[in-house]
């Protein structure tokens, strides 16, 4: 009687085996895995991608003026070029009105101008001071 055994060799699995590999159906994707996507949602998805870097442009590009000086418009020796009213508070002065409107500027020539408008550099609480522009 002949008997026949194997062992493991080379090319051959041992028992049990080392690593298993899942049938191709059974892997499970992800919604966005294995689909396609069409040509409508991929227009759309790079319309979007572009809007967003035309506003990361537009920032950029305002936060470098701001720090190369600003806007003009916002430069505060510009004044509004309409005349203003401002209502005196008890204890007002022509100084004190000026200074709060325009706290960056030299309030003398504006002072100036209004006791030459007006007459008089006293205020009355309420009265009606009329501001040239």
């Amino acid at each position: 009687m002949a008997a026949c055994t194997t062992a493991p060799g080379i090319g051959v699995r041992g028992w049990p085996a080392t690593s298993r590999v899942a049938p191709r159906g059974a892997i499970p994707r992800g919604p966005l895995r294995g689909t396609r996507v069409t040509p409508a949602t991929h227009q759309s998805r790079r319309r979007v991608c572009l809007g967003v870097l035309a506003l990361g442009v537009v920032v950029v590009a305002a936060r470098a003026g701001v720090a190369l000086g600003g806007s003009p418009l916002a430069a505060p020796e510009r004044r509004p070029a309409s005349s203003s009213t401002v209502v005196a508070r008890p204890g007002d002065t022509l100084w004190a009105i000026v200074s709060r409107l325009a706290p960056g500027e030299d309030p003398r020539p504006l002072v100036d101008e209004l006791v030459a408008q007006r007459g008089t550099a006293t205020l009355q609480p309420g009265e009606r001071i009329r501001l040239p522009g």
